[in-house]
């Protein structure tokens, strides 16, 4: 792997790293539950972006499965979330 691409990978993770610190504060200190649910959804996405630049970085194919794993049962607790902010109950 070249040397730039490295320097590359290593600047991205720098900036994931910094973006998921943003969004915990806001998660943490979001004015109403609606606006940490949003912060939840964007930890999601961006861990699923940490992951799939770990997979190129170390060339592994376990990284992907992981990534996809992670925004799916991240998409389902957003929609639970949802469902609960909306009606009060999750479960009809």
């Amino acid at each position: 792997m070249s040397p730039l691409l490295l320097l590359a990978i290593d600047a991205t993770l720098v900036l994931y790293v910094l973006a998921m610190g943003i969004g915990a504060l806001r998660l943490g200190r979001g004015p109403s539950a609606q606006d940490r649910v949003m912060a939840l959804d964007f930890l999601y996405v961006v861990g699923m972006l940490v992951m799939l630049v770990l997979a190129i970085r170390y060339d592994s194919e376990m990284y992907f499965e992981g990534a996809l794993l992670m925004v799916l049962f991240g998409f389902v607790g957003s929609v639970a979330l949802a469902k609960f902010l909306l009606r009060g109950e999750v479960i009809e």
